[in-house]
């Protein structure tokens, strides 16, 4: 193997560096790639990125030069192989260059690997477990350990961010391997990437047994990234930082930030609250206003600039200062219209340039652009307490129509059930105990937070008055007295939907029934603490 003129052994004086580069995506790579070829390092890579770095004028030596194969197993096998983790794990030493003659390979000073994006793949879904184990790297996370743990000759690149620091360093400094300090840093990073992985892979096959989530026995907070500090947390007194999924996902805080003041913490709880119920409405244009982290006004309508005013409508007061979410790319109208109050945060999946120059008028407005109205993938919520955490899955469930039952001798009038729907979506986005009254895709009056439902609901019709008047009412939790539809009927509700599941339901049931009430019972509560 001597015959391609490299020095087997280790390097000769004035040799170049050697790049070890195997990546899922190597287009992403080809300006590191470029960068480290303009210095003069030999690029060694995979097939595939062997390819794609041939494809795009670099010159690059393939790893089969040294293994003797391309890959095995249908691909399964491409990197492991002792003359390539040899040219990694080598040391510096003579005893360890002597072996490196032995076998005829050669060291490697950097490695850059991309993972099979396994993560990515179950975010979106859709494909079966079979298909997931195909994307289970082996070769991948072995490379990047073998070089972390041999961080004091060779320096490892696991993730698309680092790329830009590494050519940073390159340039600053005529093309040499990263410093000592630097590559510790870059192993560092390395082994949490690795045990990151790993932990993805076992949460996919936890889900994938068919026995429905099973929590670990030790809780490894993976999968977050620190993002940036904020001034500070709730309070002035309180130090806070935001921390990221590792991977990009339709949210506020992978949203783009067009224009505005970096968001604080507070802006940031408020803008996720609004997305969240946003997200419960994107069948239709809708707009949802939050303050203090709960909804204080909602609205769907044929139109996104209508949705706006009727949800500004719901509540013109509590609304000043707020954060809106909008299902629809906000257009100019629905941008003047929300224009004319002071908004905190607006957030949607575009902005359209007639709108972007409305709110250029108003500088302080922070709009967030996310791209999608598509849903995260489900995920854990976690709650620090005193000594530990609180664990649970998110809170997904929607109507099941085969488990609505409607308990009254009133039947719901056919058009009541669209609203129906809406309250009983925003009343689980709402403070527990929550009551939300709607009506025409409205809300007009929404109690949350209280410690009694009939104080909620008390708060809820007082907020709605006459507008309560055929409309209807809906809770996030069941109804222990008869005490909320007796005030509903002195109000005018004309349908209520609740969980059921009372010891005294049928307290409740004979008063809607005396009021001329339809009541559906969901089978689903939706308390949020």
């Amino acid at each position: 193997m001597r015959e391609h003129g490299t020095q087997p052994h280790g390097q000769a004086p004035g040799a170049s560096r050697r790049a070890l580069v195997s990546v899922w995506e190597p287009p992403a790579v080809l300006p590191l790639a470029r960068c480290l070829a303009r210095f003069g390092w030999e690029l060694w890579a995979s097939e595939g990125t062997a390819a794609a770095l041939t494809e795009a004028g670099l010159a690059v030596r393939r790893l089969a030069e040294l293994t003797g194969m391309t890959s095995l197993l249908g691909g399964r096998l491409k990197t492991l192989h002792p003359r390539v983790f040899a040219g990694v794990l080598a040391r510096g030493t003579p005893q360890d260059q002597e072996e490196l003659a032995r076998l005829e390979t050669v060291p490697f000073d950097l490695v850059v690997v991309e993972f099979y994006p396994f993560e990515q793949a179950v975010q979106e879904g859709g494909r079966s477990w079979e298909q997931l184990v195909e994307l289970i790297d082996v070769g991948g996370p072995a490379l990047v350990r073998a070089a972390a743990k041999n961080h004091e000759r060779v320096a490892v690149v696991c993730q698309r961010g680092q790329y830009q620091s590494v050519i940073e360093h390159l340039e600053r400094t005529g093309g040499q391997l990263p410093d000592a300090t630097m590559r510790r840093r870059l192993a560092e990073e390395a082994f949490r990437r690795t045990a990151l992985y790993d932990q993805a892979v076992a949460r996919a096959l936890a889900g994938s047994s068919g026995e429905g989530l099973r929590f670990p026995e030790r809780l490894e907070l993976g999968g977050f990234r620190f993002w940036r500090r904020v001034r500070y947390g709730e309070n002035p007194h309180q130090q806070a930082a935001v921390y990221r999924t590792e991977q990009p996902v339709p949210s506020v805080v992978w949203g783009q930030m067009l224009q505005g003041k970096e968001l604080s913490y507070n802006n940031i709880a408020d803008a996720c609250a609004a997305w969240e119920l946003a997200l419960e409405l994107a069948e239709q244009p809708a707009a949802v206003a939050i303050k203090h982290a709960t909804p204080c006004g909602a609205a769907v309508a044929e139109s996104l600039v209508l949705a706006y005013e009727k949800a500004y409508e719901a509540d013109p007061v509590s609304i000043f200062g707020g954060v809106v979410a909008l299902t629809r790319p906000v257009d100019r109208a629905t941008a003047q219209a929300m224009a004319r109050t002071f908004l905190e945060v607006v957030v949607a999946p575009e902005f359209t340039p007639e709108a972007r120059e409305v709110f250029a008028q108003k500088p302080n407005v922070r709009l967030v652009e996310v791209g999608s109205v598509q849903p995260p993938g489900e995920g854990l919520q976690l709650r620090s307490i005193p000594g530990g955490l609180l664990v649970q899955t998110e809170d997904r469930v929607d109507l099941d129509p085969s488990r609505l039952r409607t308990v009254t001798k009133v039947a719901v009038a056919e058009r009541l059930w669209p609203d129906l729907r809406f309250a009983w979506r925003v009343a689980k986005h709402a403070r527990s105990n929550a009551i939300v009254v709607a009506r025409e895709g409205q809300t007009v009056g929404i109690g949350a937070g209280q410690v009694s439902r009939i104080d909620a609901a008390r708060q809820a019709l007082q907020k709605a008055g006459e507008k309560a008047r055929g409309a209807v009412l809906a809770s996030d939790g069941f109804f222990p007295f008869a005490d909320v539809v007796e005030l509903a009927a002195q109000y005018g509700i004309a349908a209520i939907i609740q969980p059921g599941g009372s010891i005294r339901d049928h307290e409740s049931i004979t008063a809607a029934d005396r009021a001329g009430i339809a009541m559906v019972f969901t089978g689903i509560r939706h308390f949020r603490h």
